[in-house]
């Protein structure tokens, strides 16, 4: 164990590797924020001088460092097997957005090249570090409920949905949003693994859309009887919402409701509520927990609360989503890489 610093560069400059960029930088005492990685001209170097880090262009220039010790991944997800492995290769620890890769071959290949250099690798969700999320779990694997019988995890984005719904990639309700979903219910039916789902999805948003899919419920059965449902929604008017819920059969335990506070207001119209408008508002506490978690895993030399495994299954339903849609069925959720024909 080590009680220095855990000196990490970040790759990527978009709008979730900048809030990354600032919560290590300013919100965990543990890490050091050495070097922000993007390709674009001037986009690390924006994100990265004001905290005090350099900005690089290539993360080859970090991959080699010496005073780098581990690498926070929030690129494209279309690069995140490439860039975990090189990564591992390079003998850095790694924290990678969800989804580790976009396929369960990625995201098996991930996690056996990190296993096999003996590296840190843990994934990006978020919700198990909310205070809420993480405390209904302990109160399920308690036996506080009960039997787990049913749970539900949803997902509203703000807004009113995408503004070039040709630019949003197949499938990315299932791969990219959903995939918190799954593996909240995951983490909230500890010791059940999912079984098959039913999945449904359209275009509410642009009806007859060739690809774009903005509005979904998946039903989930898991391997201990319990059934679990998951939504997702591109346009949310009020504002970015994320709920859970687990019934058992000794009780009910609810989490989340939007509000960034518990401030109400009570006038003529009724009663009002101020509601977060993006991931990082809402939960800002969660994305700090989660790096602070991969300092503490690097320091202490232990496996972090999430890696590679709980990456596979997520995208494990969410793979049997499409499938589902797909085929117009119900779909089996893969334990193990499928074999290709």
């Amino acid at each position: 164990m080590t009680s220095t610093p855990v000196r990490i560069a970040l790759v990527g400059a978009g709008r979730i590797g900048a809030a990354h960029a600032e919560t290590l930088a300013r919100r965990v005492p543990d890490a050091h924020l050495v070097a922000v990685v993007d390709p674009r001209p001037g986009a690390a170097a924006s994100v990265a001088t004001p905290l005090g880090a350099r900005g690089e262009t290539e993360v080859d220039a970090v991959l080699g460092a010496a005073d780098v010790d581990a690498v926070v991944v929030a690129a494209s997800s279309v690069a995140h097997r490439d860039l975990v492995v090189a990564a591992a290769d390079a003998g850095k620890h790694v924290f990678c957005e969800k989804p580790a890769g976009m396929s369960l071959t990625e995201i098996d290949e991930a996690r056996r090249a990190t296993a096999a250099a003996g590296v840190v690798f843990q994934v990006g969700f978020n919700r198990r570090f909310a205070r809420e999320f993480a405390q209904a779990r302990d109160l399920v694997a308690s036996g506080g409920l009960g039997e787990v019988r049913q749970l539900r995890s949803l997902t509203r984005d703000p807004g009113r949905g995408p503004s070039d719904p040709d630019g949003v990639p197949p499938w990315t309700i299932f791969t990219q949003t959903l995939i918190h979903d799954f593996d909240t219910l995951n983490f909230l039916n500890p010791g059940a693994r999912a079984v098959d789902v039913v999945a449904t999805a359209d275009s509410l948003l642009s009806p007859g859309h060739a690809t774009l899919l903005d509005h979904a419920t998946v039903v989930v059965r898991y391997s201990n009887g319990a059934i679990g449902t998951a939504e997702a929604s591109f346009a949310a008017v009020y504002g970015y919402d994320v709920r859970g819920e687990v019934l058992g059969s000794e009780g009910m335990v609810t989490m989340g409701e939007g509000a960034s506070s518990s401030l109400r207001v009570h006038g003529e119209s009724g009663r009002t509520a101020s509601t977060a408008h993006s991931d990082t508002e809402l939960l800002r506490d969660a994305y700090t927990d989660e790096l602070a978690e991969l300092c503490a895993a690097v320091r202490e030399g232990r496996p972090p609360a999430v890696g590679g495994d709980e990456a596979f299954a997520a995208f494990a339903v969410a793979q049997a989503c499409i499938d589902s849609v797909t085929t117009g069925g119900r779909a089996a959720v893969a334990t193990s890489v499928p074999q290709e024909d």
